[in-house]
């Protein structure tokens, strides 16, 4: 898994967003997944989701070509998705100017700042865009949304593969929580390597 370095790795991953989904400037498509676990004895509630079981959250950012770029895991279930995004030293680092993002690009005569984009979960920044309120929308908002929903099922798409191909997430992990984070960075770094090196048979007619 290899992180964007400077600004012409960035600019490759807008371009294949514009290309492919037809989203300029997007940085990354970020969702949550809660992998369902068996707890360890003595924790009560702590790690009870809104899902209606114990979980572990999954933060993942992703690449247009179905590739993780990043991704979080290990928070208990309790906190919501965005929760997690924000507790992370990831959602801090833009204004940071740690990741050495590009200011912007020219879009049509006009400045469009690069962004990350997520759903409804996770709050509204400068550098973090989510979709319109339904009872807000006008037919400017209704074609954003859609553009952003096309880009942002990318990461979706990605925890469906990661269900599919690899049997654990299909149950509760009912191992010491240490290595549960071991087993599910092994899955993305699995994955990552087989999207590059066995794209056709690791992800045919899947989407």
């Amino acid at each position: 898994m290899q992180f964007p370095t400077n600004e012409r790795d960035w600019e490759r991953i807008a371009k294949g967003f514009e290309v492919k989904c037809n989203f300029p400037n997007c940085l990354g498509a970020v969702d949550g997944k809660h992998v369902a676990i068996v707890p360890p004895p003595g924790a009560g509630s702590y790690f009870f989701s809104y899902k209606g079981y114990n979980s572990q959250v999954f933060i993942g950012t992703a690449d247009s070509n179905y590739e993780f770029i990043y991704f979080n895991f290990g928070t208990n279930g309790h906190v919501s998705d965005g929760g997690v995004l924000e507790y992370r030293d990831f959602y801090d680092k833009p204004h940071t100017e740690c990741l050495k993002i590009p200011e912007s690009s020219d879009m049509k005569g006009r400045k469009l700042q690069y962004v990350f984009i997520g759903d409804e979960a996770f709050s509204l920044r400068k550098d973090f865009l989510k979709p319109y309120n339904v009872k807000q929308l006008t037919r400017e908002r209704k074609i954003f949304n859609y553009r952003l929903h096309r880009a942002r099922r990318i990461t979706e798409n990605i925890f469906g593969i990661l269900v599919v191909r690899f049997g654990i997430f299909k149950t509760h992990i009912n191992i010491k929580l240490d290595n549960i984070k071991d087993v599910v960075k092994a899955s993305c770094a699995l994955h990552n390597f087989l999207r590059k090196t066995s794209r056709q048979v690791y992800t045919t007619r899947m989407f």
